[in-house]
Parts: C-alpha cells; structure tokens; sequence
C-alpha cells in the first residue's frame, strides 16, 4: 500500500507539536484574517516556528487561507503568501478563485490546495482546478463512496485527493453558511462563525383557522436542536477509504484541546498503521473505544455510505463528554515522580489515564497521592484556580520507564 498522510489541526505551536507526537503526519494552521477560524492563536511568528519545527522533524504544513476574501483583504493575502512561499510551506489551502489567482503569482513555488469550502463533488471540478494550477483537491463532505470512487478513478493522475475522516460538520453546503451573518452579524465565510446551527430554537405552528395562534413544538425544556449535526466519524469506513487511493484522510477541529488533538490523532494513527500492516485483520471497534471517550457529540458517517442517511443531526445538543475530561499534560519527568500542569479537578483515589504516542491503549492506573509543587506537601485535591496550575503525582512504571514532556493525562469522571 502506498503511504497515505494523516492531517491534523493545530490552533497553535503547542498544539502542533502535541499533533506530530501522536502520530500527524502534517498539521494545518491558519492565522485569524485569512483562514476560517478567526479565534485561531496563530500568528505570523506562529507560522514561521511551526514550520520550521515540522521541516526540523520530518514533517508538513499546509496553511489555510480559505476565506472568501473581499477587496481590502488582498495586500494582507499577498504579504501572507510571499511569506510562505519563502517558507516553503507544503501547500496553501484555498477556496475562492481571486486568492488561489493571487496566490499563484506571489506564491509561485508553493503547491496550491483546494479547501472543502469550494464544493469540489466532481472528477469534472477536479479537472478544472488541476488546469487552474492546484496540486490538491480536498473534498466536499457531501460524497458518497462511490462518488468518491469515480473521482478517483478519473480526476488527473498527478492530482492529490483530500478527505474529512472524523469531525465536526457544518449544517451547511460544505461550509458555505450564511446563517451567523444574518443572525448575529459574523460572517462564518470570513473565519467568525458564531455556530447558529449550535443554538437551540423554539418553533411554533400557527393554526390554520385561528391566525395568531402558536402551538410550540418541542424536543425538551432547552429547545430543538434542528440545525446541529452530529460529529463525523469514518473509523468503520477506513478500509475501504485507503484502498480507494486517497492521498491525505484530514482530522477537523483547530479551536479543539491538545487532550482531544492527542486522543484523535493517536486513534487513527494506530487504525491506520494497523490496517497497512494487516489488513485481514483490521476490527474497528477498539478504535471505536477510545474515539468514544473523546466524542462531544453523537457520531454520524453522514452521506459516506447512504446519501439517503437520516442519522445526521444532534437534536439533544450535546457539546461535552460525560465519561472522561482533559486531566492534564506532563510538564517534567522528576525520577520517581511526574509534574504536570492540571486541566480539571484532581483528587486522591481518581482514575486517570495516560495517553502514549503510537499506542492504541492507554495507561490506567489511581491517583495514590498528590504533593503541591512549590511546598511539595502531600495534598488531597487540586483545583484548576490559576493560570498554569500545577502538581506533582505518580504514574506506575512498569511499561515505561521514561514519560515525555507534553504527554496527556485523562481523567475518568
């Protein structure tokens, strides 16, 4: 089998790094402006470190600058793209024609890739972005297998194929919303999406003989859901995704936390690895498992194997885990103790888990004792009251002898 890249989000430089040490092949980032995440941390001096960081370690970086520019965004997109041609980023992801045209001349060394934001859901769309200089063409979510499969059987040879394999979906065509300008003045198609399809609405029927009349219609006391869709997931579906061909399977999720980053990447670096070295013997649900553990909404394969799939939408609105939280990440090994900095509550007697890279499974084990940092006096609990709040715990050696700077803890609820 050829080597198929897995593609991971980074919000930031740490969270970049924590993507590559689980497993990423390449991170895609983007700054504020240009890209479709206007609360990305990423800046200028943000790129150049993460680039210089994943060329130092074998590794990639596409950028996105995927908006759908008006006219005073282009001196910023041809200072942004001389930069990363300078650089030598791995590709620039693209939506609308003017930047990919703008791009193409002040980024002429760097390769040209086509955001899901273009509705690519055509080997004909295909043809027409390899004549207009792409290298790359990321997918509409929309296809199904065998959508994709035609694609792949007659796009131009030389033309990589990009795919979302797990994530968040947009209610709207590929991304393409304008519901958050109408409703809240924030254009999703510039990087400020106020997630309206997240809110909950009320509806009401009005009495076709008594004008005035509302009668609600309800889900439950918080409202209806009726435009959140649930979280892709094509960890069952993988199989027949690599043998297809696909070049690039691409993880959604830049504004999520390095725990999330850490328990994604890691599972799909393992079903990917394993499925490569044995096929026959590929079984989706350990993988299924741990994806469980991180999932913050119900899970869909959306159109992929049924475009007549009605199991998409979320209607109880879910946007937290009820089993397990981001515990914390190991700042420094001490020897026979491990300090780390805390993202929830931790108390004496709670399971966490640790999360190695290149590992499907992780370490399970008890919290036993707990010591303050500064005082190194034995404590009971730790909150999370300050910035940067840390603690020093042990974590049993009997598989690993060493634990690594940024390593992630989990804790079961």
């Amino acid at each position: 089998m050829k080597k198929i890249e897995l593609l991971a989000p980074a919000g930031s430089f740490e969270k970049a790094k924590i993507a590559f040490m689980y497993g990423a092949d390449c991170v895609y980032i983007g700054t504020p402006n240009l890209s479709l995440r206007s609360r990305s941390e990423v800046n200028d001096n943000d790129l150049v470190k993460i680039v210089e960081y994943a060329h130092n370690h074998g590794k990639k970086v596409n950028v996105a600058m995927n908006i759908y520019a008006w006219d005073d965004n282009y001196e910023e997109i041809k200072k942004q793209a001389k930069m990363l041609d300078d650089l030598r980023v791995d590709g620039i992801i693209m939506s609308d024609g003017g930047v990919v045209d703008c791009v193409r001349e002040y980024a002429p060394n760097t390769p040209i890739h086509i955001s899901t934001q273009a509705n690519t859901v055509s080997y004909h769309t295909c043809n027409f972005w390899k004549k207009n200089g792409a290298s790359r063409v990321i997918l509409g979510r929309e296809l199904n297998k065998k959508q994709i499969k035609d694609i792949m059987d007659n796009k131009p040879k030389d033309l990589e194929i990009e795919m979302f394999i797990h994530g968040a979906i947009c209610f709207a065509y590929s991304g393409r919303c304008f519901l958050s300008e109408y409703l809240a003045k924030r254009n999703g198609n510039l990087g400020d999406c106020a997630q309206s399809c997240r809110w909950a609405y009320n509806l009401y029927v009005e009495e076709t003989n008594k004008p005035g009349n509302l009668m609600p219609v309800e889900y439950d006391e918080k409202g209806t859901y009726i435009f959140s869709s649930k979280d892709l997931c094509l960890i069952n579906e993988l199989p027949e995704i690599i043998d297809m061909g696909i070049d690039s399977l691409k993880i959604e999720g830049r504004l999520k936390t390095e725990y999330y980053l850490a328990s994604v990447v890691s599972v799909y670096r393992n079903a990917i690895d394993d499925y490569q070295k044995a096929p026959k013997n590929y079984n989706s649900e350990k993988y299924i498992k741990e994806l469980e553990k991180v999932k913050t909404r119900g899970l869909t394969t959306f159109y992929f194997n049924d475009r007549e799939n009605q199991d998409i939408q979320d209607y109880g609105g879910h946007q937290y885990n009820m089993q397990y939280e981001f515990g914390g990440i190991i700042i420094e090994d001490l020897g026979n103790k491990v300090l780390i900095e805390i993202r929830n509550k931790l108390s004496v007697g709670d399971t966490l888990e640790l999360l190695v890279p290149y590992e499907l499974e992780p370490i399970e084990f008890k919290i036993d004792k707990l010591w303050n940092d500064e005082t190194l006096e034995e404590i009971e609990t730790v909150n999370p009251g300050k910035a940067n709040q840390k603690v020093i715990l042990e974590i049993p050696r009997n598989k690993i002898s060493k634990f690594e700077k940024d390593w992630i803890l989990r804790r079961k609820k």
